[in-house]
């Protein structure tokens, strides 16, 4: 296999490590602005991406939108800020966004020493390689001399030097900052391997000249749990976040769907009206409207909804639910009850 070098320096994640903590007011400062900034990816498939007219759809824009419905009622309400692996953790520490919402892995450095927290796991993913099909290998551990396409400021460099020492194979990483900088270098046969989340070589793969002639190998050598984040201190914008995930989940277990939702709120089972805000007072303790998960659903939906139309079966990325199917149904989703 061809050998190729190309120096990049490593960005770590944790550009200056523990900043202070978020001012205890991210809620009011939103709403006195009057939108949610969100931080999201440079354009990945799927998950967060823009259209030719700058409107952003994706697994995680519908994460920020169902934020935005909680707090003003409105999904539109959101502004995006497009970020590259290395300056995503900067530019939620500094303020520059409310939320990181752009494939991110939850780590215990990460978790500890950013100063900042993650909200949940609203996509389950692990690491993978994607190679061209003329190279007719089968399995990842048949590329020992490969040289390696990749994004600096990310565990995916690192988890690449652990499982090509673990199993005493040769590598050449060649990293760049930017994700369309790693496609544009694969796809021009500057590297043989392309390493990333396994969504995300679904995603990328769509960019490809030939996306036909390329194949995503079986391994997955990490766990990669990826969901939103916000910085430290400020436990009322943290809950919210969460919450509007957890949201989502328990009403697709509920049945509960942007087309029913006026429907059940008429019915007599109770979580139901927890959720749909006809009972109780759960947004109060938020501090949003009490009908807060009714808004989610009914202008976001359902995690169903929400998976299924951005990277299931029926989209261009083919994804099934697999690990992110509901917990009743063999998968990891799970969430506690509004109640």
């Amino acid at each position: 296999m061809r050998k190729t070098i190309l120096s990049a320096a490593f960005g770590v994640a944790a550009v200056g490590l523990a900043v202070s903590g978020a001012s205890a007011a991210t809620l009011d400062d939103v709403k006195a602005k009057g939108f949610v900034q969100c931080g999201v990816s440079q354009g990945l498939p799927g998950f967060s991406n823009p259209d030719e007219a700058g409107n952003w759809t994706g697994l995680d824009v519908d994460l920020c939108r169902g934020v935005a419905a909680a707090v003003f009622g409105d999904a539109t309400a959101v502004k995006y800020t497009p970020l590259s692996a290395k300056e995503r953790f900067t530019a939620l520490q500094s303020g520059e966004v409310d939320i990181l919402s752009r494939n991110t892995t939850w780590t215990a450095t990460r978790d500890t020493t950013l100063g900042l927290n993650f909200a949940g796991v609203n996509y389950y993913d692990g690491q993978g390689f994607m190679v061209r099909s003329d190279l007719n290998v089968k399995s990842a551990l048949e590329l020992s001399g490969a040289s390696v396409c990749t994004n600096t400021g990310t565990t995916t460099e690192l988890n690449v030097a652990d499982y090509f020492r673990a199993n005493k194979l040769e590598y050449e990483i060649v990293a760049f900052e930017k994700a369309d900088e790693v496609v544009a270098a694969y796809d021009a046969g500057r590297c043989d391997v392309y390493t990333t989340d396994q969504s995300g070589l679904y995603a990328q793969r769509l960019k490809l000249t030939n996306p036909g002639e390329h194949v995503v190998l079986p391994e997955i050598i990490s766990k990669e749990p990826l969901g939103p984040v916000v910085r430290q201190g400020d436990d009322q914008w943290f809950n919210l976040v969460k919450w509007t995930h957890f949201a989502m989940v328990n009403a697709e277990e509920l049945g509960i769907t942007s087309a029913n939702a006026d429907e059940m709120k008429g019915g007599d089972n109770p979580a139901v009206k927890r959720v749909l805000g006809t009972e109780g007072a759960y947004g109060e303790a938020l501090g949003v409207s009490n009908d807060w998960a009714y808004n989610i659903i009914k202008q976001v939906g359902n995690y169903a909804e929400t998976f299924d139309r951005n990277v299931g079966p029926d989209t261009p990325l083919q994804i099934s639910r697999g690990v992110n199917a509901l917990w009743s149904q063999g998968g990891l989703q799970y969430a506690p009850p509004i109640r």
